[in-house]
């Protein structure tokens, strides 16, 4: 049997590292609080007091997600303050479609060893894009488990919790027959299908190539953060004949807005109604990619799709406008 004395800190885990850690972010997670917040960070639970009485039946509405294989670009990169931004704005909108408003967001971190200025660089990351959505960062998880991951790798996961009056849900169970799909452009691919974009596009490019279809470096284009489509569903929710909404994710157009449609009922997408980013076309030039697989993964540039009646089109291109977003018609409801 061996003599030798085996620390934590020997095995892969250094607590004093987490815990400068913690301490670096508080003034940054502190600036996303608002008077419904009770904690600070550093506790067993994160403590939110919701009040709930302008609501006549309200309903908590959650969503959990990751960044995806977007973190390799990251990595490959080393830019680590987009990705933290990414997942909140992706989780915001996973709620919003559905009439909610946000409340409060809760992070998951874990890497194989922990680099301060990266983890600080992704809360940061967190916390911007809770500032701008108006979410309070009440808690999180940092975890350093060597072994699992390789060196300079992390993994991410977020939950977001909202509220919206049960009278307010919007199901998609008013879409009729004649509807339009009005479309609002991405940022790019959001956070899915990377797994086929990288595949296709580092088996030519670098990160840092700049290909003459781009405006800047793959790497650039491909850590473009996913938008947050709050604001216009918060203004768009309040037109009458606005009946759905959906966020284009992983399955893209038709796989999302199926999801939303009433039984009997089907889209009818007229896929040469907008004009497709660069990134796409690089990507099915590159990778010889069917056109199949790339209405079936990626966003091809329209990142939400609101479902509205022909007599509501007007004030819906109206109030988009009013945001400076382009509201554009991509299809209807046969």
């Amino acid at each position: 049997m061996s003599n030798k004395k085996f620390t934590y800190k020997d095995s892969g885990v250094d607590i004093k590292a987490g815990e400068e850690l913690v301490s670096s972010i508080k003034d940054v997670v502190k600036d996303t609080h608002n008077a419904n917040v009770l904690s600070n960070i550093g506790g067993f639970g994160g403590l939110f007091s919701a009040d709930f009485s302008s609501y006549e039946e309200p309903v908590l509405v959650s969503s959990v997600d990751g960044v995806g294989t977007k973190l390799i670009v990251a990595f490959k990169s080393k830019i680590y303050d987009t990705v933290g931004q990414d997942l909140v704005n992706h989780c915001v909108n996973d709620i919003a479609v559905c009439g909610a408003k946000p409340l409060f967001f809760l992070d998951y971190f874990s890497t194989g060893k922990l680099e301060q200025q990266v983890g600080f660089d992704v809360v940061k990351g967190f916390a911007k894009a809770c500032k701008e959505n108006g979410v309070a960062l009440i808690g999180g998880e940092t975890a350093e488990m060597p072994d699992i991951y390789t060196e300079g790798e992390f993994d991410l996961a977020g939950t977001v919790v909202g509220v919206v009056d049960r009278k307010d849900l919007i199901t998609g169970s008013e879409i009729k027959k004649g509807d339009l799909l009005i479309g609002f452009k991405s940022s790019g691919l959001h956070t899915n299908g990377y797994s086929l974009a990288r595949k296709v596009l580092f088996s030519q490019f670098d990160v840092h190539d700049s290909p003459k279809e781009l405006d800047g470096t793959v790497g650039e284009e491909l850590l473009q953060i996913h938008k947050s489509y709050l604001s216009l569903i918060t203004e768009l929710k309040e037109i009458k004949g606005v009946n759905g909404f959906s966020h284009i994710t992983g399955g893209g157009i038709e796989g999302n807005t199926n999801r939303i449609l009433p039984e009997g009922l089907n889209l009818s997408v007229d896929w040469n109604s907008w004009q497709r980013p660069p990134i796409f076309d690089l990507i099915q030039k590159t990778g010889n990619v069917p056109e199949e697989d790339m209405r079936a993964t990626f966003n091809l540039g329209i990142g939400l799709i609101a479902v509205c009646s022909k007599n509501s089109l007007s004030k819906v291109k109206k109030a988009a406008s009013k945001i400076g977003e382009e509201a554009l018609e991509i299809g209807k409801i046969v």
